[in-house]
């Protein structure tokens, strides 16, 4: 990914921590953890989430965790939702992403850290820089809430079963890293990174977002043993080819009997699942209207893919 001086294609250095970084915090145990990237400030799509785990905690006596890893924030720019949205994310596990990493930074600042990479359209990133300006401005008239999400960190380790899981937002190098994105796992010589990240990361699987797109990637290393990438793409925008759902990663010593699961994978005898997330679309779709109406930077960007949602690959 090159980097130059641009607003919104930079990748801060406090965003660097290396997999190493990953390997060296406490894993938290588990039976299911549900990991929710990219919820983007869509309150149903978070009353949907909380309703599957709410059902799964009533039907087991297993440990259930829930885990928001970053850009639960994007288009929640009424004052009233980024408060009920960020308080109840602060309410159980989470991992800052760059929209929330730069929710403190000056307003005359104008850079969602996104770290996009060359090939993502210019007008896309000056949209982006102009959405994450909007949201700061809310998010900074709320010091209380905004100071408890900057004490959030940028990765997680569980232990799920018998398996190691690092929950990041990015990859595993850094917080707006795109390393983990479709477009990247497909190169040549990239198993050979993903390899050393596993290996140094002391994990079996990765859970990520940030890039919007979704994959479920099994990697076999060299020794044998069978990795896993779980990139969900969003909870909060449709992600399922046909279908206007969003993905959350599902890790659990049993499958989810939840949701329908639009991918799956098991790995050290726990499951790896990306659940559709089925969340209220007509009034998902009216509430997004109402804060971004034609013309704004948010609906030239993001319309057709809410209302539409993603292409079926060919």
């Amino acid at each position: 990914m090159g980097e130059n001086d641009e607003a919104g294609r930079q990748c801060p250095l406090r965003y660097r921590y290396g997999p190493k970084a990953i390997a060296a915090v406490a894993a938290q145990p588990c039976d299911t953890l549900w990991v929710v990237g990219g919820l983007y400030g869509n309150p149903q799509a978070l009353d949907a989430v909380l309703a599957l785990v709410q059902q799964e905690q009533a039907q087991t006596r297993a440990r259930v965790r829930l885990c928001f890893n970053g850009d639960f924030n994007w288009f929640n720019i009424s004052p009233s939702a980024f408060e009920r949205i960020n308080t109840t994310v602060l309410e159980h596990d989470v991992v800052l992403g760059n929209v929330e990493a730069e929710l403190g930074e000056p307003l005359d600042t104008p850079d969602c850290g996104c770290a996009y990479p060359e090939h993502v359209d210019a007008g896309v990133v000056a949209r982006s820089n102009s959405i994450h300006t909007r949201l700061k401005q809310v998010a900074q008239a709320q010091p209380a809430v905004l100071a408890r999400l900057q004490a959030r960190p940028m990765f997680a380790r569980y232990e799920v079963g018998a398996l190691q899981l690092g929950v990041v937002h990015g990859d595993s190098e850094s917080l707006a890293g795109w390393q983990f994105d479709p477009a990247c796992i497909a190169l040549p010589g990239h198993a050979q990174w993903r390899t050393a990240q596993f290996e140094q990361a002391a994990v079996d699987a990765f859970a990520s977002t940030h890039t919007c797109t979704a994959v479920l990637h099994t990697d076999t290393l060299p020794s044998g043993q069978r990795k896993v990438i779980s990139n969900n793409g969003a909870a909060g925008m449709p992600s399922v080819p046909g279908a206007l759902a969003g993905l959350v990663t599902r890790v659990s010593v049993t499958p989810c009997t939840q949701a329908p699961v639009h991918a799956s994978v098991c790995v050290q005898g726990v499951w790896v699942e990306q659940v559709q997330l089925n969340y209220d679309h007509s009034a998902w779709l009216a509430q997004f209207h109402q804060w971004w109406p034609p013309g704004s930077p948010a609906f030239v960007s993001y319309v057709e893919r809410i209302t539409h949602g993603v292409s079926r690959k060919p």
